[in-house]
């Protein structure tokens, strides 16, 4: 984990780690599909997040116990609703109630309503050609008022 990412949970909690894992799981089960692809993509932003697979799995299992907790930083909205898109797409299996979640997450993080199908789909396809949070966010960021 690099310094950056250490200082990251250190301003905004173990607790909004936690709720993200929790958002990312309700994404990945939404469809009625746990794919084993999303349940590894799952693991890595846990590892990423400072979250064991143990405290994982206990997210998983009591998602009730975990507080929904909102991202405080423009970049940490960011990167938790690049990474719900991510697990949203990386199936290659959009389901509709995966889409309105997303939109619905992307509202709650503070996005306008009439920018936001277009700031995930934008999201959708920097994914898909392999760029970075950073990446994207750079080149979304006229939607991100």
């Amino acid at each position: 984990m690099k310094f950056s990412e250490i200082l990251s949970l250190f301003h905004q909690g173990k607790g909004t780690a936690k709720s993200h894992m929790k958002n990312l799981i309700e994404m990945a089960v939404v469809d009625g599909n746990f794919d084993p692809l999303e349940y590894d993509l799952l693991k890595s932003i846990a590892k990423r997040n400072g979250i064991s697979e143990a405290q994982l799995q206990a997210i998983k299992d009591n998602p009730q116990g975990v507080k929904h907790e909102l991202p405080t930083t423009k970049e940490e909205k960011f990167s938790q609703l690049y990474d719900l898109v991510h697990m949203m797409s990386i199936d290659k299996n959009i389901h509709y109630e995966e889409l309105r979640l997303c939109d619905l997450f992307a509202v709650k993080f503070g996005y306008q309503r009439e920018f936001v199908k277009e700031l995930v789909e934008s999201i959708r396809f920097n994914i898909e050609n392999g760029q970075t949070p950073k990446e994207t966010m750079l080149r979304v960021s006229r939607l991100l008022v």
